[in-house]
């Protein structure tokens, strides 16, 4: 069936949404746009001009929105200090939720939203649209098939020092690093594992040449339930982009193979009996093509939520499930200020308790 969906925030992210997530899904029958809100009414003729959106279904207030047009579900493309008061008038008006990453600003705050979620008894999703881009999803799939894995790695370094590139509040956020985009890579890597994360060690900075509040580089060591090993290296301020925003590197060490996503080319290194000991020689991988499918990333994730809304199998980055993902950030973070390591179960069943 097709859904009634207001969407709230029309800002950088917003945008994306607007001109490249939505389209795709109204096109094939599966959404329909009841509003769009955003406090700036500045903003609003983005979605009249790309959604064609009236006048009258734009908003600055979503209580106004919802109590004028019936809505199935609410979009939450907004900084996630503000997703919770959101979420809170969603659930005032029965609607279920998709929300962009984080869950919320803090690990309460997760763990509040998920609770109101389920006490509501409506379905929340969470938009991890890195883990469903194409080469990340292949690089997935090839590493599932592997394994076991005994431990992996990742990179992104790109060179965003200074402002113009992502919106303003970006350079404001605390812990950006962890917040902005290590949410979305230390997710991925999570998910490869069949165990909990069980400790998080995390060491993030500013570098000098760096304009922003918020630690915006950083390296993070997580050990899992079941004995994998993850080393994650971040920055938003390097002297060149090595490897920048949907360029990273990947790469999984497995029993038999190791399998290397770099730069969205993925390289498949057999072990080789033979060329044991032959330390100088850089092996010859086998390249391997990335999979295929008319959707990738927060389009493809609109569609799996509509189909969960259609009485599927749950999203499988439900609210619930994200936690794991949450846990793991928020334990980072408080790992790098008290220079110690975290246990990311201790830290969750805290949250559980205050929220």
């Amino acid at each position: 069936m097709t859904y009634r969906m207001v969407h709230v925030g029309l800002g950088g992210r917003g945008r994306h949404w607007v001109e490249q997530s939505i389209p795709p899904n109204v096109a094939a029958g599966r959404i329909e746009v009841a509003a769009a809100v955003d406090t700036d009414p500045d903003r609003l003729t983005l979605a009249q001009s790309e959604l064609d959106l009236a006048a009258e279904r734009c908003y600055t207030d979503l209580e106004t929105a919802l109590s004028e047009r019936e809505a199935d579900f609410v979009s939450i493309v907004t900084p996630p200090a503000a997703h919770e008061p959101v979420v809170d008038i969603a659930l005032d008006h029965d609607c279920h939720i998709l929300s962009e990453k984080p869950i919320a600003d803090t690990l309460e705050g997760s763990v509040r939203i998920a609770k109101k979620v389920r006490e509501a008894d409506k379905k929340m999703g969470i938009t991890m649209s890195h883990r469903f881009d194409q080469d990340k999803t292949t690089f997935r799939r090839a590493v599932q098939e592997a394994s076991p894995i005994d431990y992996l790695t990742a990179r992104y370094t790109g060179n965003v020092r200074e402002r113009g590139v992502y919106s303003d509040y970006v350079h404001e956020m605390d812990d950006l690093l962890l917040l902005d985009g290590a949410v979305h890579h230390l997710d991925i890597l999570a998910s490869l594992v069949d165990a909990p994360c069980e400790t998080v060690y995390a060491d993030t900075w500013v570098p000098d040449a760096a304009d922003y509040e918020g630690d915006c580089s950083g390296f993070v060591t997580m050990y899992f339930a079941d004995g994998t090993r993850v080393q994650y290296e971040g920055s938003y301020a390097n002297a060149t982009a090595m490897n920048g925003w949907g360029h990273e590197q990947f790469r999984a060490e497995c029993r038999d193979e190791t399998i290397v996503l770099d730069h969205r080319e993925l390289t498949r290194y057999p072990f080789d009996a033979d060329d044991v000991g032959n330390w100088g020689r850089k092996p010859e991988g086998e390249q391997l093509p990335l999979d295929e499918r008319p959707t990738w990333e927060n389009t493809w994730l609109i569609e799996q939520f509509c189909d969960w809304l259609d009485g599927t199998a749950r999203m499988e980055t439900n609210v619930d499930a994200v936690l794991e993902s949450m846990a793991i950030v928020f334990a980072a973070i408080e790992s790098s200020k008290r220079d110690e390591v975290v246990n990311v179960q201790d830290l969750l069943n805290e949250a559980h308790a205050n929220a």
